[in-house]
This record gives structure tokens, C-alpha cells and sequence, in this order.
């Protein structure tokens, strides 16, 4: 017998218990190391200062805020049944939480957020980390707030625990090509004066990506879908000051080390105005909505046919009646 072989006829005893906790104590380490390795991409201690800072100055027109919430709104009303709990989700002025309470289907509404919020059931708490039993809520309804969340489909896991089966989930982020003019002004303008660049807008999901988070996260009839909303300035320097005003400025972490220089930011709107303006001389930008619908499993669900099972053929179907055939 070869070495190979007479390895493989031994048999090995119980390790020592010893032995047990090194190993683990060897994964332990490995893990704490690989989150050293891949660092959150958002700096959720930012997030969290500006979010409170938004608070304490509301924004006058959030316009984006009101598209999404506007769309969820509309949404929840097309599904014809009740929901006796429902968790608003992420950072908000409260307009959302009282307009989901105002509909005749909904009954208790929980709203969480990183600062104190308007209302009885207000709860303070990071919506990275749900603090609620399984099965608490009938449906889950974030806008504006997980475009920031750096383990989503953690969270989406945890959104579906938090739901009853057949519970629903409804959020909106901006995603796609949101903001890419913007984008590509300050990428050029930055490599022609410094010869290098920093990441000054937040990177996207893509909607076929998000609809594949959803299935990571175990939701049922998952669905992905995306509206565009246009928007237009007399100069690039009022998008940023609304996107500042909305508490949607950089959060990506060590984006902060090199200032946007002036000259930098000055070449980044000429860049803009000769390349993204109309002819009324108004520059335009544009937010893909992203918007994720799905359901927590439950068996009453529609399942899909098995492979082979269909009872009419593709040519019979095409023809419109069984047994009639296709004239080529």
C-alpha cells in the first residue's frame, strides 16, 4: 500500500477539547481579520452626526424624499388587503410614518430612525441592526435610506425575519446612473488638476443586482424595478447645495481626507455646464428610483410549475388552439 493509502485506512480519535478551542479561537481571529481587511464602505458614525444635524435643520424642499415616498405610498394602496403592523424603516422627517398611518388598510405604525422621532412609537435605533422579534410587522417600508446600508443584504435578511409570512416589503433608493453627470464632472476635473481622483459620489446598485439581493436575502416573489426622475438647475452649484440639504452629500469612508479643492470644483462646473446643458442654457442630472417589492415566504404563496409538467405545446399555444397547426 502507498503512504496515500495507509493515511486513508487510519482512523482518527476525538480531538482534544484543547484543540477545539484553538481552532476556534483560529476562526475567531480569521474573521476579525477579514472585517479588517474589507472595511464597511460607509462611515455609519457620519451618517448618523449628519442625520442629526437634518434634524435639527429640515431641508425646505426634499424633493427626492417625497418622489420615493410618493411611489411607495401609491404602491401600499395596490395591494388589496390589511396591514395591522407596519415598520417605516431608515431616516425620515416623519412625513412617510403619518402618511402610511393615514391609509384605511394599515393599522400600527413603528417608525425607526438613528435620531428621536415624532409620535408615540417612535424608536430610536440603527436600521442596520432591527431590534424587533421575528414576525412583529406585516409589512416593512424604508425610503431614501438603504442606498447608505453597508451589509444590505444583511439587513434584508433581518427585514425578512421581522415579517409575518406573506409579509411585505416596499423600499426606495436612488440607484442605476443617479447622478452621473455629476459624476463624470468632478472625476474629469479632478484628474486634469490633480492627476488623481477621490470617489466624491456614492457608488450605485444596479436594479438587476437588486433584485438578486433580494433573492440573497430569501424574499419571495421578488421584484426590482426602476423610475427616472429628471431634474434641472440654472447652475450644477444648486444641485449640490439641494443634495447637501438633503443630508445625500459623500458618506463613503476616507472620502474625506483630500478637500474638493476650488479650482477643482470650478473646472467640475464648467465641465458640467458644457456638457449636460439644455439649450435654454438650465444644466439637467437624474435619479434612477430603485424600488424593491417582495414577500417573506409563506406556503399559501403561488409556487412555480415543475419542468415538463405543461399540458399544450409551444406550437399548439402559438397557433391560439390545440390541434391546429402552424402554417409556415
Amino acid at each position: 500500500a502507498t503512504p496515500g493509502q495507509q493515511m486513508k485506512k487510519e482512523k482518527k480519535g476525538p480531538a482534544p477539547a484543547g484543540a477545539k478551542r484553538n481552532r476556534r479561537a483560529c476562526h475567531d481571529a480569521a474573521r476579525r481579520h477579514m472585517r479588517r481587511m474589507t472595511p464597511a464602505p460607509y462611515d455609519r458614525r457620519r451618517l448618523r452626526a449628519r442625520s442629526v444635524r437634518l434634524a435639527a435643520r429640515p431641508c425646505a424642499d426634499p424633493f427626492l424624499r417625497r418622489a420615493i415616498e410618493e411611489s411607495l405610498l401609491e404602491r401600499i394602496g395596490m395591494v388589496r388587503r390589511a396591514f395591522p403592523r407596519v415598520l417605516v424603516l431608515g431616516r425620515q422627517d416623519g412625513a412617510l410614518a403619518g402618511a402610511v398611518a393615514g391609509l384605511p388598510e394599515v393599522g400600527e405604525v413603528v417608525a425607526l430612525d438613528v435620531v428621536p422621532g415624532k409620535g408615540p412609537l417612535a424608536v430610536v435605533g440603527d436600521e442596520a441592526l432591527l431590534p424587533f422579534r421575528e414576525g412583529a410587522f406585516d409589512a416593512v417600508v424604508s425610503a431614501l435610506s438603504l442606498h447608505w446600508v453597508n451589509d444590505l443584504v444583511g439587513l434584508l435578511v433581518q427585514a425578512r425575519r421581522c415579517l409575518v409570512p406573506d409579509g411585505l416589503l416596499l423600499a426606495g433608493f436612488p440607484g442605476g446612473d443617479s447622478l452621473k453627470e455629476l459624476r463624470y464632472a468632478l472625476t474629469q476635473a479632478e484628474l486634469e488638476i490633480r492627476g488623481g481622483m477621490e470617489p466624491r459620489v456614492m457608488p450605485m446598485i444596479d436594479v438587476r443586482d437588486a433584485g438578486g439581493l433580494l433573492q440573497r436575502a430569501g424574499f419571495a416573489l421578488p421584484v426590482a424595478d426602476v423610475e427616472r426622475l429628471p431634474v434641472r438647475y440654472a447652475s450644477p452649484l444648486g444641485l449640490l447645495a439641494d443634495l447637501r440639504a438633503m443630508g445625500e452629500t459623500n458618506h463613503l469612508r476616507g472620502s474625506g481626507r483630500t478637500a474638493l479643492r476650488r479650482d477643482v470644483l470650478a473646472r467640475a462646473v464648467e465641465i458640467y455646464a458644457n456638457d449636460f446643458s439644455d439649450p435654454d442654457g438650465r444644466v439637467r442630472a437624474g435619479f434612477d428610483l430603485v424600488y424593491l417589492t417582495a414577500w417573506a415566504p409563506a406556503p399559501s404563496q403561488p409556487k412555480p410549475l415543475r419542468p415538463g409538467s405543461g399540458q399544450v405545446s409551444m406550437a399548439e399555444a402559438v397557433a391560439g388552439w390545440p390541434g391546429k397547426k402552424v402554417s409556415g
